[in-house]
């Protein structure tokens, strides 16, 4: 039997659709939750993600501070525009979008981000506060990754989960969310990589499989037991003549065979990429209430 496809696309509008509301709420006592974007240069896939930020903000009411910078920008100007986001009253999350242009230095600009408006989750700070279980903004995508799982009644408590892939961005993060004792976490989580030997002695183990490497077919349906879940995070270009781009998206799993096997899948598209932005919109609401004193949790 196939298994059940997960529908990031609906999640992310379920929780959307909370947030709008929980809005509404902070308007009716004067506060609007702020986002400022900060874009340099012109990398089509930044500026897609910055434009479907821009949508999204305005479909729930978040006010969005953007600022689009050419590619010359100066490390000086870049971070002096950090510092004045900083002040901003009206501004509760701060995104710098990233790659930035070679000349730039990446941590630094990171670095200069109030860690209180730290909504991608990124500063050392908030890294810091999240492996030692303290409320910090979680980064966007494992949150996404986390929620997707909650959402679709998928056990964590006790459950085994082997995550591929070990960047800074999926991997680590996510694997200290699951480990956390709380209901969204009490995981015995193993993180594999490149140098692992005999990735399917790992996988196959797993009742929840969670592929972050970047390489398409990395997950193949012998590399997975029978009703295992399968996450996967992966978005790769691959060449397709059929298409008018000239490729196709694909995930880091044979989406096909796997789905034969598993209980529960994400698509790619359409699974986990949806939850990123849905996840950075979160973390601005949060934010905001925690600059208003509502936040006591």
């Amino acid at each position: 039997m196939a298994a059940r496809i997960i529908d990031g696309k609906q999640v992310a509008a379920d929780i959307r659709a909370e947030l709008k509301e929980e809005i509404a709420r902070l308007k009716a006592r004067g506060i609007i939750p702020g986002l400022g974007v900060i874009l340099v240069g012109e990398d089509p896939a930044s500026q897609s993600y910055v434009t479907g930020k821009e949508r999204a903000c305005d479909e729930i009411g978040i006010f969005s501070d953007d600022n689009r910078l050419p590619a010359q920008t100066s490390q000086r100007d870049l971070i002096a525009l950090v510092k004045r986001m900083n002040g901003d009253p009206r501004i509760h999350g701060i995104l710098v979008q990233l790659p930035l242009p070679k000349h730039l230095n990446e941590s630094e600009v990171l670095l200069a981000i109030d860690p209180n408006k730290d909504v991608d989750g990124f500063h050392p700070i908030n890294v810091g506060k999240m492996v030692v279980g303290e409320k910090a903004f979680l980064p966007c995508t494992p949150h996404g990754v986390v929620q997707l799982l909650v959402r679709n009644g998928v056990p964590l408590d006790g459950a085994h989960v082997v995550i591929v892939g070990r960047s800074n961005i999926v991997g680590k993060p996510l694997a200290n969310m699951l480990i956390q004792k709380s209901p969204t976490g009490n995981a015995t989580v193993t993180v594999c990589h490149t140098r692992t030997k005999d990735l399917a002695s790992y996988t196959r183990q797993a009742d929840i499989v969670i592929a972050a490497a970047g390489r398409p077919g990395t997950i193949t349906a012998d590399m997975i037991r029978a009703g295992a879940v399968v996450i996967d995070v992966g978005v790769n270009r691959v060449e397709d003549a059929t298409k008018k781009a000239g490729f196709r998206l694909v995930g880091d799993v044979d989406f096909d065979t796997v789905r034969e096997k598993a209980s529960l899948i994400t698509p790619v598209p359409g699974g986990v990429g949806p939850m990123t932005i849905t996840m950075l919109l979160y973390n601005t609401v949060e934010s905001a209430k925690r600059a208003a004193g509502l936040d006591q949790r």
